[in-house]
């Protein structure tokens, strides 16, 4: 993994690893790790096409029914009458976050650099309403994309996913899920990782999904939160990761700390990032976060064929200043 500099390698903004200045001066760069999406790494990804297979991961729009973490849901009108000549689609009360998304780099702050830094604590000292999807929808996001199955290598490995829980998945797992899989990652790689939440989910009757809407009560397994998710996830040097499950991290934050620790770093937000890596990944590193992608279809092809490298494109909503997307991804074989 050659061109960047390694975690430790990173400087400091506010005490923290920061790729701050990598790829721009502090307020132009908007992109962050989209930017080791090249020229060239998109022409040799779409070499990866040979059986033309596609598979779209957007999840229903309406999925997750009642949405997470008290997002309310949309109502959808369809103008004209019975006898009218067209029709139009109006999504009254809809979120950007409510199903499959990207999360922006408008999504999350990182306190200590609120504090320390110039800007509003998010990505590359950007001002607040300068950063925003349209930046990645002028661009659009095209590369090629690894698939860690990680649910399917659990299993195999006689230590399945609980999926009611918040069970973890160690950063150092995702190396060992690819070595077992016969995968490489390369420098620049869209990283998707299949838990199975979103299978589990849809399998999931009324009163269990109205239980999992409620903040307090949601439960799912993830990535271990902490330091050295982001230090993994950074020395990967991927250019973004999506994920199934609905935080990428174990959910909820905190889950696995003690009482005491959570409640050390509740009371300090300079310390988040020790329950909750967002606040690192974002507007630290500028990594792109999707979550609740549906990789069902797409990973029962790859544990069919072996193969699990593809062409990835995603075109996120040109939306000026806005905070999420959902992705429009596809994968192609």
């Amino acid at each position: 993994m050659g061109t960047l500099p390694s975690y430790d390698e990173l400087p400091r903004r506010a005490g923290l690893p920061a790729s701050w200045g990598v790829w721009g001066p502090d307020g132009s760069d908007v992109f962050g790790c989209l930017n080791l999406l090249t020229p060239e790494r998109v022409v040799a990804a779409a070499r990866l096409v040979q059986r033309g297979a596609v598979f779209a991961l957007n999840w229903k729009m309406r999925l997750p029914d009642p949405p997470l973490f008290d997002r309310q849901p949309f109502t959808h009108e369809v103008t004209g009458g019975p006898g009218s000549t067209s029709h139009d689609d109006v999504l009254h009360g809809w979120n950007t976050q409510s199903s499959s998304q990207w999360d922006g780099f408008r999504h999350i702050r990182n306190h200590a650099a609120l504090a320390d830094e110039p800007g509003t604590g998010h990505y590359g000292a950007v001002p607040d309403d300068e950063h925003g999807m349209h930046h990645w929808a002028r661009r659009g996001i095209v590369g090629r994309a690894v698939l860690a199955d990680v649910g399917r290598w659990r299993a195999a490995v006689g230590r399945p996913l609980q999926y009611d829980r918040p069970d973890p998945i160690e950063p150092d797992e995702l190396a060992a899920c690819l070595a077992a899989q016969g995968t490489e990652l390369h420098e620049g790689d869209v990283l998707l990782v299949r838990t199975g939440w979103l299978g589990w989910y849809e399998q999931q009757p009324a009163d269990v999904r109205a239980r999992l809407a409620q903040t307090e009560h949601l439960v799912s397994p993830g990535l271990r939160s902490g330091e050295h998710l982001a230090e993994v996830l950074w020395n990967l040097h991927i250019a973004a990761i999506g994920c199934d499950n609905p935080a990428v991290e174990v959910w909820p934050p905190g889950a696995l700390s003690s009482p005491e620790h959570e409640a050390e770093v509740r009371a300090d937000r300079r310390r988040l990032h020790e329950i909750f890596t967002h606040t690192l990944l974002l507007p630290m590193l500028g990594l792109p976060l999707g979550e609740m992608w549906d990789l069902e279809a797409l990973a029962d092809d790859c544990a069919a064929d072996g193969r699990y490298e593809c062409l990835f494109t995603s075109a996120p909503l040109h939306l000026e200043a806005g905070v999420a997307s959902p992705p429009n991804a596809l994968a192609i074989k």
